[in-house]
């Protein structure tokens, strides 16, 4: 029996050595071809070396997501846009609170841990700041869509609904707006409507399956599906339920329309159809032949119900293909096949939701609203100049 234990371990040895021969033969083999073994598994994973994917920085307060690099509808969470009014705070877990008081029967507060205790809702949606393509007259022909429309971006949010912490605290007679109040040194303060809240609003905890990110509001932020990014207030920490409207600075002297007869168009919060072509787009060059227009699109309103492309500055309009899947309130990819014959031609695509809403020229705009209110919910189409030589430069049309 002794000698027998022996045998099988001499083979296996033997064995170990022959393959541990055989690796040591195939990387070298690998080496001798140009070949060579790579690194190991890590921890996380990175991009390829020559992947260039940034965000785009303008002052201390935006950046913008490199729309025209992006596949599919999900927005890489590094990459998604910030806008940031006091900078980005340093908030723990151990520390975070959430507090919700004013017309409730139960004032509340929240740790985290508790938060994550309620049933979870997740939905894909995207975000936009008022301010996205506030700069369409002043910005030159050498303009990407990552500067031009980057202030948007798509996640999926996880958290818990709203509506389930109101029903938790009880709301009382004559409850109708809620202060949303955010963690950071500017105490950003929005007012939202219980309609809003009661619908579709969550308390986000994490994004695209991780926790949020500081810059995205970590511990917890607000998500309001299909309303202008500054109502979906980060490092949210407080929530008072009243009887009205707050009238805070970001929603009067700020986030507001000025109209040309001389009002303003206040709470416009829902965020208009729009859709911009991602390619072919500057800094691009064209080859004469079969080109792919691709692009995205979106509505604050619902789901997008049809996108139109014109190769000739808006003469003539026709379908794209909406790629699968559609869904309310989110990005949708469209693409048009488009054979190039050499001749300057003028790129555009407009957008229809289920309401029936169409995405307009910006002159449309302006005659209805007056010049002045292009800072705030421009969502105009928007144009691509394709030269004869094939370079292709952003064109404000109007």
């Amino acid at each position: 029996m002794t000698r027998l234990i022996k045998n099988i371990k001499r083979r296996e040895l033997l064995r170990q050595g022959v393959t541990a021969t055989g690796a040591l033969l195939a990387a070298s083999a690998l080496q001798a071809n140009g070949r060579y073994m790579g690194p190991p598994v890590s921890v996380s994973g990175e991009r390829a070396a020559e992947v260039n994917l940034k965000r785009q920085t303008l002052a201390l307060t935006h950046s913008f997501t490199p729309l025209q690099q992006l596949h599919g509808i999900i927005t890489p969470s590094d990459l998604h846009f910030e806008r940031h009014h006091s900078g980005v705070p340093d908030i723990s877990e151990e520390n975070y609170k959430l507090l919700l008081h004013g017309l409730v029967e139960r004032p509340l507060k929240f740790t985290l841990a508790e938060l994550k205790r309620f049933p979870a809702v997740s939905r894909i949606c995207f975000i936009e700041c008022a301010g996205n393509c506030q700069d369409y007259f002043s910005l030159s022909a050498e303009t990407t869509a990552q500067r031009l429309a980057g202030q948007t971006s798509q996640s999926e949010w996880t958290g818990v609904a709203l509506s389930t912490l109101l029903k938790e605290a009880g709301l009382r007679p004559g409850a109708k707006w809620l202060l949303m109040e955010g963690g950071d040194a500017a105490l950003m303060t929005r007012s939202v409507t219980l309609e809003k809240a009661m619908d579709d609003a969550i308390i986000a905890y994490a994004q695209n399956g991780e926790p949020v990110r500081p810059s995205q509001g970590y511990p917890v932020r607000l998500v309001l599906p299909g309303w202008e990014g500054s109502s979906c207030v980060k490092w949210l920490r407080r929530i008072e339920v009243g009887d009205q409207p707050w009238m805070t600075r970001e929603e009067t002297a700020k986030y507001t329309d000025p109209l040309k007869d001389g009002t303003v168009r206040q709470f416009s919060c829902v965020m208009d159809a729009r859709s911009i072509i991602t390619s072919p787009t500057f800094p691009q060059q064209l080859e004469k032949g079969w080109h792919e227009i691709r692009g995205l699109a979106w509505s604050g309103r619902g789901r997008i119900s049809k996108v139109e492309v014109s190769v000739d500055g808006g003469g003539s309009w026709e379908p794209a293909e909406l790629q699968q899947p559609v869904l309310d309130k989110a990005y949708v990819r469209f693409r048009k096949m488009w054979q190039w014959d050499g001749k300057e031609r003028l790129l555009l695509s407009r957008a229809t939701d289920e309401t029936g809403y169409i995405q307009p020229r910006v002159k449309q705009l302006i005659d209805i609203r007056g010049q002045g209110s292009l800072r705030y919910h421009n969502n105009g189409v928007i144009g691509w100049r394709v030269n004869p030589d094939g370079s292709i430069y952003y064109d404000p049309v109007v």
